[in-house]
């Protein structure tokens, strides 16, 4: 994939065409999580790979995988999107109760390595404080800002920042121990 985000870079739209094959269902499924409107998901879609089609030159393969900083497209875009329309509230794990998030996030097509990747998360959002794992899924698969979040736990931004910041580096440090 990071060949297929080199040649995009370059002006390649066959590669375009190549790259949104390959990536499309993930994205759009990750889109329609934080938009929930169909209509409105295809349009983020079609603004994620514009987006995309424009930033591809400045992707730099040492910063990490090719898929993950699509997905921050996608998710980014979704959210600006939501932002800018005045952003009804989203449905979040609270009113989910049960739901695995990790699941959710899967894709038929991932490979194995994917899947454990998938566990390893899973195991270590166990180990998080249910109202620091209740923040991060929903700022980074649901789309909340801190504002909304400290509204929904009844905290300051202040808080829920270094939540979620807490929260992420002991996720970090997790993974790096049972990846």
């Amino acid at each position: 994939m990071r060949g297929l985000l080199a040649e995009v870079g370059r002006g390649d739209a066959a590669a375009l065409a190549q790259l949104y094959d390959l990536t499309s269902s993930k994205l759009f499924g990750i889109i329609l999580r934080i938009q929930r409107d169909r209509a409105l998901a295809e349009d983020v879609l079609q603004d994620a790979y514009l987006r995309i089609w424009q930033a591809a030159g400045s992707y730099d393969p040492a910063s990490g995988r090719p898929l993950p900083w699509l997905c921050a497209i996608a998710r980014n875009r979704s959210i600006d999107s939501l932002r800018r329309k005045g952003a009804a509230e989203v449905q979040g794990p609270a009113e989910d109760e049960g739901e695995d998030w990790v699941a959710r996030l899967m894709d038929p097509q991932d490979d194995a390595k994917t899947f454990m990747d998938r566990d390893a998360l899973s195991t270590c959002l166990q180990r998080l404080e249910p109202a620091h794992r209740d923040c991060v899924v929903l700022a980074y698969c649901e789309g909340y800002s801190r504002e909304e979040l400290a509204q929904r736990y009844d905290r300051p931004v202040n808080t829920i920042k270094t939540w979620l910041h807490r929260a992420l580096g002991a996720l970090k440090s997790c993974l790096e121990t049972v990846s």
